[in-house]
């Protein structure tokens, strides 16, 4: 199953073809990162957002250090769409990013073939219950630093050994908000998944 980031079908023709194969895939990661965004950017439908506005009942309980101006959250999960060409169709379910939302993620993770993990690399502490989560139920996924304007840039390198993640998972550098980068993030997940379950 080859495909390339750009090939992808044009919206109008979405839903025009059966897909040879549908694969579920989950953007996830810790609050405010950028999982809406990279959701909204891909998708060919519309996107489905539960998206709330923070409300002063978040206040001791959801954590803001870094992102003091976000105004709205997801509370149950973020959905959208992408089909290539050859008939590979993949549905995307981002997860809430909050603590008190995390019991969700069981139920939303099963099926999936894996993960897109965005981290934001000025908050990379709120990567880390990501990771392991994906770890411990040996879900394949890679890392996708979120690229976050007037962030210290890191190299790939730099970001692997913060998070000290096994050799084996692909870590890259990411812009939530470019089409292109978003579909180039699918593409390693994919392929990373495929190539994982050969082993």
């Amino acid at each position: 199953m080859n495909f390339a980031a750009s090939d992808t079908v044009p919206p109008r023709d979405a839903d025009d073809d059966i897909p040879l194969h549908t694969l579920k895939v989950l953007v996830a990661g810790g609050f405010g990162v950028g999982k809406t965004t990279l959701v909204g950017t891909v998708s060919e439908v519309h996107p489905l957002r539960t998206e709330e506005t923070l409300t002063d009942a978040s206040v001791g309980v959801d954590d803001l250090g870094g992102v003091e101006r976000k105004t709205t959250t997801t509370v149950a999960m973020d959905f959208g769409r992408l089909t290539f060409s050859g008939g590979v169709r993949l549905y995307l379910f981002g997860t809430p990013g909050q603590e008190r939302f995390w019991f969700m993620w069981d139920q939303i993770a099963y099926g999936a073939i894996g993960a897109i993990v965005l981290v934001d690399t000025r908050r990379l502490t709120t990567s880390f219950a990501s990771i392991d989560f994906f770890e411990q139920r040996q879900i394949p996924f890679i890392v996708a630093a979120n690229r976050f304007d007037g962030a210290r840039p890191y190299s790939v390198e730099q970001i692997r050994d913060a998070l000290d993640v096994d050799p084996e998972v692909p870590v890259m550098l990411c812009d939530a908000r470019d089409r292109d980068m978003a579909r180039g993030a699918l593409v390693a997940l994919v392929e990373h998944a495929l190539q994982a379950s050969k082993v």
